[in-house]
């Protein structure tokens, strides 16, 4: 039986990447030309949410949204999804529609095409590099004073032993919170490992089922609070994933 899902495996995996490279070509000149002015982000975020939403159709996968609370567009936010997949980048474009930028690790940015305006868009951090860790800092401050949200996977890493249900959060997402008192949003991504695994041989299509959390306020809060700011966030997630690993 193995050997006659090995053949869809490969197709499905091609399938995948020869639609992001064909994709990202065929708006070459209009993305070159609304990642030349930050002015210009929202008009950006509407191609990305469309280009993500059509990954995921063409793909064969479904988003099945819960929201516990409907977010109202008052101040910035930092959403907290947990990191499992390739793509839960284009999940998290798919189910938030006000503009907001990710910060992502550095070396994504030697990927073909793709890196080269993830660069253009994206807060770059290199986690062995202090100053670029404060830069972040500075850069995330500037963007959310123009309106926009940020994005941070707290696990840094999608874990390499995909037995494990949750890695442990780093400070990054909770520090910029609490300094700026903005809420925190979690975001539980259910299915994302098991529809689109790093593991080349797996996979399929099907429902990719997310769950917007309930805001965690963070306004009063100062830096002694971080750590149990980051534990709360932690225990949302952790205690959704592993209630629905039961079911």
């Amino acid at each position: 039986m193995k050997y006659i899902k090995y053949p869809f495996y490969i197709f499905w995996r091609c399938w995948f990447y020869g639609w992001i490279l064909l994709s990202i070509i065929a708006i070459f000149p209009v993305l070159i030309v609304v990642t030349s002015s930050e002015k210009l982000y929202p008009v950006f975020f509407k191609i990305a949410r469309f280009w993500a939403n059509t990954i995921l159709f063409v793909m064969g996968f479904k988003i099945i949204l819960e929201e516990s609370q409907v977010l109202k567009k008052e101040k910035s936010f930092m959403f907290c999804p947990n990191h499992t997949s390739m793509i839960d980048i284009m999940v998290m474009l798919s189910v938030t529609k006000n503009p907001f930028v990710f910060v992502g690790k550095k070396e994504l940015t030697k990927i073909p095409i793709f890196g080269f305006f993830y660069k253009r868009t994206c807060i770059l951090v290199d986690r062995g590099n202090a100053k670029s860790r404060k830069a972040v800092f500075d850069e995330a401050r500037r963007r959310m004073s123009d309106g926009l949200d940020i994005c941070i996977f707290p696990e840094g890493l999608v874990p390499d032993d995909e037995s494990v249900v949750l890695s442990e959060f780093k400070n990054g997402a909770f520090r910029l919170a609490i300094e700026h008192q903005i809420p925190i949003v979690p975001l539980t991504f259910y299915d994302c490992k098991k529809r689109f695994s790093y593991t080349f041989f797996s996979g399929s299509p099907g429902k990719l089922r997310v769950k917007i959390h309930k805001l965690i306020n963070t306004k009063g809060l100062t830096l002694k609070d971080n750590d149990s700011l980051k534990k709360q966030t932690f225990n949302v997630i952790y205690n959704e994933l592993t209630m629905d690993l039961k079911l």
